[in-house]
């Protein structure tokens, strides 16, 4: 009788074993996609956050190029301004000059 009841306990603890075995399988096929999913998400929206701060940081910069381009337009119509009178008075004084130079001298 003894024979009988370790064959017995020995499908039990191998039914038993087998069990625990399959459902550790089973659990760790079932929780690797459910643990990739949520780092997937977290990835993703990590990657997310990252886009919206370099495109933040992007318009930032063209809004300083923007404005950088503004004072440069602003400097350069300054300077044709400025060339101009100056121009102007170079030719105003080069036209008083002849003009000087074609009088007669005097001589004391």
């Amino acid at each position: 009788m003894s024979r009988p009841w370790l064959l017995v306990f020995l499908v039990f603890v191998i039914v038993f074993t087998s069990q625990f075995e399959w459902k550790q399988q089973f659990d760790e096929e079932i929780e690797p996609t459910s643990t990739v999913s949520v780092k997937d998400q977290y990835v993703s929206k990590r990657q997310e956050s990252v886009k919206e701060k370099i495109i933040l940081s992007q318009e930032r910069n063209i809004q300083k190029l923007n404005e950088l381009v503004k004072s440069l337009q602003e400097q350069l119509l300054r300077c044709k301004a400025e060339n101009e009178v100056t121009n102007h008075s170079t030719f105003a004084l080069t036209e008083h000059l002849t003009e000087l130079e074609q009088q007669p001298m005097l001589d004391d």
